[in-house]
């Protein structure tokens, strides 16, 4: 338990670690009396223990949001609804708020890398960008941050960002097509940074105390990563597995179809901007060249 600013804050951690997930998902319970829980977690007796075990005396769960439908993320949210009568607020389903581009990608066949979509997700409330949740003295802005995925919201409340997977402190974010898109991704960077926030409280990780030095920090890390993609094309065409392996040198081997996937996105955004050419239809394994 912690009070940020004005803020009560609760964290409550899914027993979920993995290679993806650091040290495991964080969920945020904000506010006294009637509480609003951000992305609960994973469909796990033991969390849901957790997150009712966290409420004082009195208090009881009024609202449920989610930043994206990724199952460490809502799944136990429809369980969690039933327990407390709280409706799901989000953006939308689990596809929802992919760009015209990414549709058509997904038409024509592109599908996700298996990323744990919840593919059945479906809230009662959606939030449209700008909306606001009040809760008794607690007011709280969904902020629309497509890129990890294309419903992806973060959560503004009194100077704190809730950043769900967008922005993280421990490691950089899956940026996977159709659900993830990268030039989105960097524009809703851009959008956070314009921003002053006291502290960021992202998905995974820990608290970060200088969000804008992190936001910055990512948004060049990306910018960097465009740089060697673009240099690895112009030194010879090739498919996102094969650029993955040519820039990912140190990456563990279980790490390399993450990868994989952040170099697609970026040859996609780069196609899109008529900086790299797909030779056919993109899917996976399109082979990209140089302009």
């Amino acid at each position: 338990m912690n009070r940020k600013g004005g803020v009560k804050v609760r964290r409550v951690r899914a027993d979920n670690a993995s290679a993806m997930t650091g040290s495991g998902t964080n969920a945020y319970l904000l506010g006294e009396a009637q509480v609003a829980v951000i992305d609960p977690g994973p469909d796990d007796p033991a969390q849901l223990d957790a997150l009712l075990a966290s409420l004082g005396p009195g208090e009881e769960i009024a609202a449920i949001l989610i930043t994206h439908a990724h199952l460490d993320h809502s799944a136990i949210a429809p369980r969690l609804s039933q327990i407390t009568g709280a409706p799901v607020h989000a953006f939308g389903p689990a596809d929802a708020g992919r760009s015209p581009a990414m549709q058509a990608l997904a038409k024509a066949g592109l599908s996700s890398g298996g990323e744990g979509i919840d593919h059945g997700f479906a809230p009662d409330v959606l939030l449209p960008d700008g909306a606001w949740i009040s809760l008794g003295d607690l007011a709280i802005e969904a902020i629309h941050t497509p890129g990890h995925m294309g419903g992806h919201l973060c959560f503004g409340v009194d100077g704190l960002l809730f950043s769900g997977d967008h922005a993280m402190g421990w490691a950089t974010s899956l940026v996977s097509p159709p659900d993830g898109d990268m030039g989105a991704y960097m524009r809703s960077l851009a959008r956070l940074s314009a921003r002053s926030w006291h502290q960021m409280l992202p998905g995974h990780g820990e608290t970060v105390a200088d969000p804008a030095a992190r936001l910055a920090e990512l948004a060049g890390h990306r910018r960097k990563r465009e740089a060697e993609v673009l240099a690895e094309l112009a030194r010879a065409p090739g498919t996102a597995a094969e650029l993955a392996r040519r820039i990912y040198t140190d990456t563990p081997a279980a790490l390399l179809p993450a990868a994989t996937r952040n170099v697609l996105a970026h040859l996609i955004d780069l196609a899109e901007n008529n900086r790299a050419i797909p030779q056919g239809t993109i899917t996976s394994s399109t082979r990209f060249a140089p302009v």
